[in-house]
């Protein structure tokens, strides 16, 4: 029935990279509209005029609000008519935008930082916060936005991850990665290196490995094995190599045992990712940004070097211990492909995929 499919609010990212191409052609398959109802959150004209240069046919339908959705069919904003999506396919060829006030865009440059750009993807993050909030929608899938864009408008926030914490009051919150077996979470992200090593704290550290020990659990892995990066080259080598990984992660994890959470570390993490790989752990604590993404990208990223483009861009970018479900797409705004219509969905159908995942796991 209509209301047990998840309301999935995607947002369009700035409009001068991929994100709107990436959306609109996640949006164009059939398999992911049957498992969830999407409304893509953003400047009209944009999705319209991404539509054609995605090589889609497909109808853009404005909506002025979801309120109504909950267990009704969908109304066309326009004419006022419901719209049963069930018809065939005809409605699966149509995208539901809603336009936010304030998310308007003037001459579009794509491949560029534009300020007025940036405060438009920002407004589509605020609208879809607020709606999940509402409890409108059951998740937000965020497409990728380009951070000095988002300064330039007056927004200081280093990432998607950031603002939703701010927007939601949340303190507690880590980022996980997921592409196929691999799960990585962080201990810190979008900061200089140069200040990671004062980060690496016990309390921290813990707080990460319980958030990871609790998705696991929320995606069905009923006791999770998790295997914690040591900072330093091997771990620290008992003090040779820096004091972190003996003085704040160690303890952490015995800490984590103790509450009976199966954790492992501080492991070399040039040993940590192969085991996980392999099988051995179900999700990897990483220290800081690098450490996570590598591995992770090194496997979800394919580089065609025959036609110069990626072949595949795979991996899920989930933000834990917030009040509402965020999923992202793993890569960034790809200025330089932006408006030729050759970027790659992958990552943004996975990211659609797992909202519906955590939400339906969210409903029971």
């Amino acid at each position: 029935m209509e209301q047990k499919r998840p309301i999935i609010g995607v947002t369009m990212g700035d409009p001068c990279g991929i994100g709107p191409e990436i959306a609109v052609k996640a949006l164009a398959h059939a398999s992911l509209r049957s498992v969830c109802r999407p409304v893509l959150i953003g400047n009209m004209s944009v999705i319209t005029e991404a539509v054609p240069m995605a090589g889609l046919d497909l109808k853009v339908r404005r909506v002025v609000d979801v309120s109504s959705w909950r267990g009704h069919p969908a109304r066309d904003s326009r004419a006022g008519r419901p719209r049963h999506e069930e018809q065939g396919r005809d409605a699966l060829a149509t995208i539901d935008v809603l336009q936010p006030e304030g998310c308007s865009i003037g001459k579009l440059i794509r491949g560029q930082v534009s300020p007025e750009a940036g405060h438009a993807a920002f407004v589509a993050i605020e609208k879809a916060i607020e709606l999940a909030l509402a409890g409108q929608i059951d998740a937000v899938v965020t497409g990728p936005i380009h951070k000095e864009a988002i300064n330039a408008a007056g927004h200081a926030f280093p990432g998607h991850t950031e603002i939703f914490a701010r927007y939601t009051g949340t303190e507690d919150y880590a980022m996980l990665l997921v592409y196929g077996e691999l799960r990585v979470i962080h201990v810190t992200t979008h900061v200089p290196l140069s200040q990671v090593s004062g980060l690496i704290t016990q309390s921290r550290v813990l707080k990460v490995i319980e958030l990871a020990d609790e998705a696991c659990k929320g995606l069905g892995i009923e006791q999770p094995r998790i295997g914690v990066a040591g900072l330093n080259p091997h771990a620290g080598d008992g003090g040779l190599f820096g004091s972190e990984d003996a003085q704040q992660i160690a303890p952490a994890v015995r800490e984590a045992q103790s509450k009976g959470i199966r954790a492992e570390g501080p492991i070399p993490p040039d040993t940590l990712f192969p085991k996980a790989l392999g099988g051995w752990f179900d999700v990897c604590v990483a220290m800081y940004h690098d450490q996570g993404h590598i591995p992770l990208k090194v496997i979800g990223f394919t580089w065609d070097r025959q036609n110069n483009r990626w072949k595949s861009v795979n991996g899920v970018n989930i933000t834990l211990g917030l009040p509402i479900i965020r999923t992202s797409v793993d890569h960034g705004t790809a200025f330089d492909i932006a408006g030729k219509g050759i970027a790659s969905p992958d990552s943004m159908i996975h990211a659609i995929e797992y909202a519906v995942k955590l939400a339906k796991v969210k409903q029971r």
